[in-house]
């Protein structure tokens, strides 16, 4: 109630303010309109001046006497409407602040560019997403399996996390992307495959493949891949796919007492995680995508496309995508993420061409409740709904099987994004 409330005072802010105010504004006012025109500019600014306050509003009620251990950022055609940064890369000792620059684990947000990744192979002739996955992994023991059903979570593929773990993996090696295929391959009558889109089931293995298949498809790394495709030339230049060499420059995460996380056994698989960015440079990729020039359009739309239908619901999946179909025909599109103590929630409104990022590194779930401000630029029927703790079953997997129970019970009662995503 308390969220709705506060989205109400944004909402009447929005409508009645006519000046903006705020270092964040005048920051976002200034950004991304050189050599525009003087119309341009004016325009810019007008927005910038009616929906920087109610954002501030919402922003300040949310993340309360400098709550906010990490980034939120929100723009529209590319224009940064407000931004704001607080507290430390290290968030127990008080050190490094946090700033544009600090790059975060973007989680289960990664999932979004390695589907844009097989989009942009697929768009320049290199796979089919209707391809069988044996076509780049001629070991993978079922022949059910497309490169489109490891997208949308319909590849009866359940978590590497659980039965790597369940069937003896030694933890003292780090898994591989490598060992959760030669693990399907040896043991994949010991693990309980069901058969491809019969149903959606969110698990990390079809993204730790699709990561695969790219070094496949495109003959180089995973990194690599991203690196020429998408980071340098968006200018995404604090991106970078975790490797082992980036433990230095990498940031920590923490629980909320501010116990750091230690790096475990699942820390290098790549695809459904590792990759680290800042907001400004999901901004950037964001942007691209809207424009039609990064990812033509007929592939996009195949993105933003819902395919589980056989439970009636909101939620929903495309490739890559979460998203919300609401009754009043309008979409939201959007991704979550957790690992460890990185929580993260990337928005991408395509009506209204608006970018929402929120990040943190404090195992935060307020940066969840920024989905509200959705409702500042569309109806997106959001101001009687309950705020989503962002953490459905599929992002709690490393956790142990008696609390992940518990904490599946409690989810079912609270979410239904929860009835949807089993990990």
């Amino acid at each position: 109630m308390k969220t709705v409330t506060l989205l109400s005072s944004a909402l009447i802010v929005l409508y009645a303010c006519t000046g903006a105010t705020g270092n964040n504004a005048e920051k976002g006012m200034n950004s991304g309109i050189a050599g525009a025109s003087p119309d341009s500019i004016n325009i810019r600014n007008s927005e910038l001046k009616r929906y920087a306050p109610a954002i501030k509003i919402f922003a300040d009620s949310v993340f309360k006497n400098g709550s906010l251990n990490g980034a939120l950022l929100v723009a529209k055609d590319g224009q940064i409407l407000y931004e704001q940064y607080g507290g430390f890369a290290d968030y127990k000792a008080r050190r490094d602040s946090i700033n544009a620059n600090s790059a975060f684990h973007l989680a289960s947000v990664s999932k979004t560019i390695t589907a844009m990744a097989i989009l942009k192979l697929w768009q320049d002739g290199k796979l089919d997403i209707e391809d069988t996955i044996t076509r780049f992994l001629p070991q993978f023991p079922r022949k059910d399996v497309t490169i489109k059903t490891l997208l949308n979570h319909r590849s009866g593929l359940p978590n590497y996390v659980h039965y790597m773990d369940r069937l003896g993996w030694d933890k003292r090696k780090r898994v591989s992307n490598q060992d959760v295929l030669d693990f399907i391959v040896s043991r994949h009558k010991e693990i309980d495959i069901g058969p491809a889109d019969r149903r959606f089931s969110y698990s990390n293995t079809n993204y730790a493949l699709l990561a695969l298949i790219i070094e496949k498809a495109s003959g180089v790394s995973y990194a690599d891949y991203l690196k020429q495709a998408f980071f340098s030339p968006l200018g995404m230049s604090h991106s970078y796919v975790f490797q082992p060499s980036d433990s230095a420059r990498a940031m920590p995460s923490f629980f909320h007492n501010g116990r750091q996380y230690a790096f475990d056994f699942l820390d290098i698989v790549y695809g459904d995680k590792n990759i680290y960015s800042t907001a400004q440079d999901l901004l950037k990729f964001d942007v691209a995508l809207s424009s039609g020039l990064l990812i033509h359009p007929r592939f996009l739309e195949a993105a933003f496309t819902p395919y589980s239908f056989e439970k009636p619901g909101t939620h929903n999946y495309g490739l890559g995508w979460r998203m919300l179909l609401l009754k009043n025909g309008k979409k939201l599109i959007y991704h979550n993420g957790w690992w460890h103590g990185n929580r993260t929630a990337f928005y991408h409104l395509a009506d209204e061409k608006v970018t929402i990022v929120a990040l943190c590194n404090n195992d935060s779930k307020r940066v969840y409740s920024v989905r509200k401000l959705a409702d500042l630029f569309g109806d997106y029927l959001q101001t009687g709904d309950k705020d989503e703790d962002g953490e459905s079953v599929v992002e709690s997997a490393t956790r142990s099987p008696k609390k992940h129970k518990s904490n599946l019970t409690r989810r079912r009662a609270n979410s239904d994004q929860s009835i949807a995503a089993k990990k």
